[in-house]
């Protein structure tokens, strides 16, 4: 069976918006293992990860209230 990325080249939606998140968390300043957990977990909102970090809360904390 062939997948949408062996069509037309490129990744699946739902991949890219993981990729995005990603992106978005690691400079957000979350480490990348953790970056990469909640990037992959829709039901987390992206823009309260990165509000978290950016009103001062530290990084540990804020993935006590988001995991």
């Amino acid at each position: 069976m062939e997948t949408t990325t062996q069509r037309t080249g490129r990744m699946p939606e739902d991949r890219c918006i993981a990729r995005w998140r990603y992106r978005c968390l690691l400079a957000a300043g979350y480490g990348r293992r953790k970056a990469a957990e909640i990037a992959e977990r829709r039901d987390i909102d992206l823009h309260l990860a990165v509000s978290l970090l950016e009103h001062g809360c530290p990084a540990q904390t804020a993935l006590d209230i988001l995991l």
